[in-house]
């Protein structure tokens, strides 16, 4: 099973991008898909994720600005981001707890994609 995020990009401050993370393999079932952030100097946190009913969790630095979703059938989670700030640039990393069947869950992480928001 691999994730494979794209979408970042640069952008002013205000503007909006739409990062997308997509699983891919075979035999498997996800459980949260969420999206981390790590900015230069700071460690990982966590920006926002969705369970498979489609429950939300948003950091505060980020309510109301961006929105998570995913697309079940297509094993896909995206974040969108809007009226972005200088303090959100960061590589965003996405993630999901996935069962591969006959085995236990555990988490599998994207391989980043840099999101950069000039002022």
């Amino acid at each position: 099973v691999q994730l494979q995020a794209s979408g970042g990009g640069l952008v002013q401050a205000g503007g909006s991008l739409r990062p997308s993370c997509a699983a891919s393999g075979s035999g498997f079932s996800i459980n949260v898909m969420g999206w981390y952030r790590q900015a230069p100097g700071k460690a990982r946190e966590l920006v926002a994720d969705i369970a498979t009913g489609g429950n939300t969790y948003y950091a505060d630095s980020v309510k109301g600005r961006f929105t998570i979703s995913r697309d079940n059938a297509k094993n896909t989670v995206s974040l969108l981001m809007n009226s972005l700030k200088p303090e959100d640039t960061a590589v965003y990393y996405c993630n999901a707890d996935i069962m591969r069947w006959g085995s236990n869950s555990r988490l599998y992480w994207g391989q980043g994609t840099l999101v950069t928001v000039s002022s």
